[in-house]
């Protein structure tokens, strides 16, 4: 068996950080049904601005999980890929029947603590085996998620 894979990087290091992404895709995955359901259902005085900022969210998550699967296969890994995998393996728990805009923002909030301490994990891990290709992926999505954190943290005051 081969040391290093196909990109240079140790293979076991690889396999353990893909594995360690795809934890992460499923919770985006949750992450991005609970928003569909945010921007579907809410309502009151503030829908037509939350209804937009959900949308803007959701189409961000879905630009992340394909990022996040992309990067498991450059690892040389399958992505997770079917709703009982990712219900499964996150620990963002899928919202119902939520309408309500602080409420709404709220499990956004529970959801972005999850992601932000998995991909503060998986920065860790990646930077340990010099695979800057997730290092660099991660640390973009810390820094527009801690900003998104402050934001929807003020709105919700």
């Amino acid at each position: 068996m081969k040391s290093l894979s196909n990109i240079g990087l140790p293979v076991e290091a690889s396999q353990n950080i893909a594995a360690e992404l795809n934890d992460l895709l499923a919770n985006y995955q949750i992450v991005y049904m609970n928003l569909r359901g945010f921007h579907w259902n809410i309502k009151g005085k503030h829908f037509f601005e939350l209804h937009l900022k959900f949308e803007e969210l959701y189409n961000d998550a879905l630009l992340k999980i394909d990022e996040v699967a992309e990067r498991v296969l450059t690892l040389g890994k399958t992505p997770l890929h079917s709703f009982s995998e990712y219900i499964a393996h996150s620990q963002v728990k899928a919202v119902e029947n939520v309408n309500d805009g602080s409420t709404a923002i709220a499990h956004i909030l529970d959801g972005l603590a999850i992601l932000l301490q998995k991909e503060r994990s998986i920065l860790d891990i990646a930077s340990t085996a010099n695979d800057e290709g997730t290092v660099a992926l991660m640390s973009d999505y810390i820094s527009q998620q801690e900003k998104l954190v402050w934001m929807l943290s003020a709105y919700n005051n």
